[in-house]
């Protein structure tokens, strides 16, 4: 009865209709900069002031080296699972599906704390808002979009990213419109606060600041969850992929640093919670902070659209690969026959998502875990052992100076790791879900999928 039930699903195909463009817009979609600007910035500059500018810069050297790994295993199998199929596919379906297993929590839970954190940016215009009625309906509506053609939500997502931009753009403007000090103190003389006045930035801060610049940067590999839905995925979504860090490097730096060259009190800028609403008021006016503020909210909804059209493609390759048992297998793996999407998968995860609105943001914080360190380790991994056994021989783009980049992608997640487990607040209990995960799929994978003889990430015909 058991085998029965987890008989792999035959899976249709997605529609390949997409091409650089709309991928790239999908994927600096995940990313979402302005989110990112708006809402992970401020935490790096209350720990580092202007040493931040270091820390984003070491922080763009970890994610450039880990973006050419993406690359050249995106570039191997363009396949809608992602990161779980390059990993069985060169350390075998045992780590395979602990792969899996953790990116489960870390795509399930973005759209609810996404849609929780919206009324906190709106609560800057319209006080008292309600929380869970406001993230129900973002997480439920962006739903209910991503079930439309991906083309359809590629241009859309496109025209909400203009709009974030475009609040972005409005902080360089009114930052650089009336600058007081010189972008070269940042790097030489970088300060940080601390008991009410600024003093040098120490190298832990700037170390710490670096370890959440990783995290604000993460979403560049997404691209390959749309990897079949796009035209000569191998050759082409390498290119995806670094452009996508390239855009995001500029769109978050960039306006950080015009902040700081205008700001006319420095260490009233890097303490305040809104720092960037700070610069707005200051060098402009309410209405335009208004405006930025609901530029960032529309950043925040276009990144759960594209966190459950990304998602969604996830699960369905973990359908067709016979992940769950039936019906779920069967479920996720249809194709909706006008939008080509995985239309049940899409409701499956918006679903979750709704209801975890109901959660506490607190709770879905820790059940997140810091999954990010366990996947970003496991391709870099992935990438050496490919390169030793020759199961990645076959991909058309190979990373510059191997392995620098994956060696300093490991070096750069210990640290991380290290800082995480010292934070007992948050990054210990991050670390500690994370392991639970880990064990937690392990064990599915062997008293589960095990008994039925095995478990495997597949590849269509027409990417392999």
């Amino acid at each position: 009865m058991l085998d029965e039930q987890l008989i792999p699903a035959r899976a249709q195909p997605l529609v390949r209709s997409l091409g650089v463009t709309g991928v790239l817009f999908l994927t600096l979609s995940v990313t979402t900069p302005a989110s990112s600007v708006f809402v992970i910035v401020p935490g790096m500059l209350q720990i580092a002031g202007t040493g931040a500018v270091w820390a984003m810069v070491l922080a763009g050297i970890v994610c450039v080296a880990t973006a050419f790994v993406y690359a050249e295993l995106s570039s191997a199998w363009p396949v809608a699972g992602g990161e779980y199929v390059a990993v069985t596919r060169t350390l075998g379906p045992l780590a395979g599906f602990v792969m899996l297993g953790v990116n489960v929590f870390n795509n399930l839970f973005f759209p609810p704390v996404a849609g929780l954190g919206i009324s906190a940016v709106l609560a800057t215009i319209y006080p008292g808002l309600p929380t869970i009625p406001i993230a129900v309906s973002v997480v439920g509506l962006s739903m209910l979009v991503a079930i439309l053609q991906v083309r359809v939500n590629a241009w859309l997502t496109g025209i909400f990213l203009l709009v974030e931009v475009l609040a972005l753009v409005a902080i360089v403007v009114l930052g650089c419109g009336d600058v007081v000090r010189p972008f070269g103190d940042f790097l030489l003389h970088p300060v940080m606060p601390d008991l009410g006045m600024l003093v040098p930035a120490s190298p832990a801060s700037i170390g710490l600041a670096t370890s959440i610049g990783i995290f604000a940067m993460n979403g560049y590999g997404a691209a390959v969850y749309f990897g079949e839905e796009m035209h000569e995925p191998a050759r082409l979504i390498a290119r995806t992929i670094l452009l996508a860090l390239v855009f995001t490097l500029l769109f978050e730096m960039v306006p950080m640093i015009a902040a700081l060259m205008g700001a006319p009190d420095l260490h009233g800028l890097v303490v305040a919670d809104d720092p960037f609403g700070l610069i707005a008021r200051v060098r402009g006016n309410d209405t335009i902070a208004a405006a930025i503020a609901i530029g960032v909210v529309v950043a925040i909804v276009n990144a759960v659209i594209a966190c459950i059209l990304a998602c969604a493609r996830f699960f369905y390759g973990t359908a067709r690969d016979g992940s769950w048992g039936r019906p779920l297998d069967r479920w996720m793996a249809q194709i909706h026959p006008r939008f080509g999407s995985p239309w049940v998968g899409t409701l499956i995860v918006g679903g979750v998502g709704v209801a975890c609105c109901f959660l506490p943001l607190t709770l879905l914080l820790v059940l997140s875990g810091t999954g990010l360190v366990a996947i970003y380790a496991g391709i870099a991994i992935a990438a050496m052992v490919g390169r030793r056994t020759g199961a990645t021989d076959h991909a058309l783009y190979r990373m510059p100076l191997y392995p620098l980049a994956p060696i300093v992608t490991l070096f750069a997640l210990g640290y991380v790791v290290w800082t995480s487990w010292l934070d007992v607040d948050e990054g210990r209990s991050g670390l500690i879900m994370t392991g639970i995960q880990i064990v937690g799929s392990a064990a599915y994978y062997w008293f589960v999928l095990r008994r039925r003889g095995g478990w495997t990430a597949t590849i269509p015909g027409d990417a392999a």
